[in-house]
């Protein structure tokens, strides 16, 4: 079942969900998750960085975004797009099988 669009498109409510269920991303990771091309992510984090529902920090050279620790409703967002999550199956298990750990910084003799 596809997700609807309430927060303007169907871009923007698929980044939300999956932010959602992973706490914090990147675009890059965002675009393969979801199958749109890196632009595409890059454009819907900027609009929904303008409307306060998402916040951004650079981490090195990389741009983390993450559910706007900030915004009012954040609490019944999360909520909702916990509902909506629901039925993103293809989504949920992609997340559940990505492998996330940090890069190592250097090697060990």
């Amino acid at each position: 079942m596809e997700v609807s669009s309430p927060f303007g498109s169907q871009t923007r409510t698929r980044v939300l969900v999956a932010l959602s269920l992973l706490d914090q991303s990147y675009a890059r990771e965002l675009a393969r998750l979801l199958r749109v091309p890196n632009s595409v992510i890059q454009k819907a984090v900027l609009s929904l960085e303008r409307d306060g529902l998402v916040s951004a920090r650079s981490v090195g050279r990389t741009r983390a975004v993450t559910v706007n620790p900030r915004y009012f409703a954040r609490r019944e967002l999360l909520v909702y797009l916990g509902r909506l999550a629901e039925t993103e199956e293809r989504l949920r298990s992609a997340i559940a099988g990505l492998r996330r750990r940090p890069r190592r910084s250097g090697k060990r003799l």
